[in-house]
């Protein structure tokens, strides 16, 4: 019987971690088509994440002394020949996963354990962003920690997982990476898009306008809020008196520089900040957003539109790397680098019912053609390949 092995990293928080629960329905899937599976978690808390099967898993919670003498193995650009022949001798992960004697281990994050220790892996890469927007804090504060990191996983790993067409040009033009050991497996909509009602609580602690125009996302940089906002205004020269948006996202990185942008431009009534909300509130707000907006600078390509196409929100998105390939014609693009050209999408989406009406049906046949289901078969035959 085949044996894979799927490896979670660290603790089960942030973003990544939606990305992770559709890796894990996908080795549940993997199991019922007659594979072993065994997975290999840093943290507990992982197991709270399998409610419906249970597989074998394995704690691989690697020492600290570990994890700091290899992120200076990397960074100093030592060989990663002799790392990899002396890590199973005093690393608990790698020791771990070489008992396992896996067919395959899948990484669902970028783990230097998937090169540092002698497996077969099949590793993602979200994004190489680091590079394409170095201009960001968030992305090139540790440029060479992270080219460390993502040149030594393109080498060693079996098999390389990206988001898009676009993420596979990334590595492949990055990393001299052949294309052929590059896989697109196209992110899906995770599952808290899919609570049918909302909790009893959700006027109380999500009070939001009657319409408005929702962007989902944390405050750094890159993510653009203050064009954002500057498009609101400049809507509301235009005659769009009613304009209204709502903000989501934790309180901290530019949250408060944002918050003085809004009142420097007169917008307190029209911007609204909701704080951190917990994942079962969001699905609500995607259903009673007039339109989704996503002005960020990074990709290749992200989650929200996703879910907002499940549930039918029109959205105006970024036109840049490979969101177009993501959600083609089911979506409004503009600049993201012009105020204006982002006034235009969602001033349109304001207006004009028939639009919104298209592109919620188009959204919704997108997330039809590609979800759990096509995820599954796809990564089956990724690793079909591989093995």
């Amino acid at each position: 019987m085949t044996k894979i092995g799927l490896y979670l990293d660290g603790e089960p928080a942030g973003g990544a971690l939606q990305y992770d629960i559709t890796m894990m329905h996908a080795f549940a899937a993997l199991r019922e088509w007659g594979y072993e599976i065994v997975i290999g978690c840093g943290s507990d808390r992982w197991i709270e994440y399998f409610p419906n099967w249970d597989p074998a898993f394995i704690r691989m919670t690697p020492s600290r002394v570990a994890r700091v003498l290899s992120k200076a193995w990397r960074t100093a650009r030592l060989p990663m020949q002799i790392w990899r022949a002396i890590t199973p001798h005093f690393d608990t992960p790698a020791r771990a996963m070489l008992q396992q004697k896996c067919d395959l281990w899948v990484f669902s994050s970028s783990a230097a354990w998937s090169f540092q220790t002698p497996v077969r892996s099949l590793v993602t890469v979200h994004d190489l962003m680091h590079r394409y927007e170095r201009r960001f804090p968030e992305a090139g504060g540790e440029y060479a920690y992270r080219e460390a990191l993502f040149s030594s996983l393109c080498r060693w790993a079996t098999g390389v997982l990206v988001d898009s067409e676009m993420g596979r040009q990334h590595v492949a033009e990055s990393y001299g990476t052949a294309l052929d050991k590059i896989h697109a497996l196209p992110y899906i909509a995770p599952a808290r898009t899919f609570n049918p009602s909302a909790p009893a609580d959700f006027e109380q602690r999500c009070p939001l306008p009657a319409k408005f125009v929702f962007y989902p996302a944390q405050f750094w940089a890159h993510k653009n809020h203050a064009r954002l906002v500057e498009a609101i205004a400049m809507l509301r020269e235009r005659g769009l008196s009613d304009i209204q948006l709502v903000l989501v996202g934790g309180k901290q990185n530019g949250y408060a520089t944002v918050q003085q942008w809004v009142d420097s431009l007169n917008l307190r009534q029209h911007v609204h900040f909701l704080g951190y909300v917990l994942d079962e509130y969001m699905a609500e707000i995607y259903r009673r957003a007039r339109a989704m907006i996503m002005p960020t600078f990074f990709g290749p390509t992200n989650i929200p539109p996703l879910e907002a196409a499940a549930v039918g929100c029109p959205m105006a998105l970024s036109g840049i790397y490979g969101m177009p390939e993501q959600m083609g014609d089911a979506a409004v693009f503009f600049d993201p680098n012009s105020t204006e050209s982002m006034a235009d999408a969602i001033g349109r989406l304001w207006v004009d019912d028939a639009l919104c009406a298209d592109l919620a049906a188009k959204g919704r046949a997108k997330h039809a053609a590609w979800n759990q289901v096509q995820f599954n078969l796809r990564l089956k035959e990724i690793v079909q390949k591989l093995i």
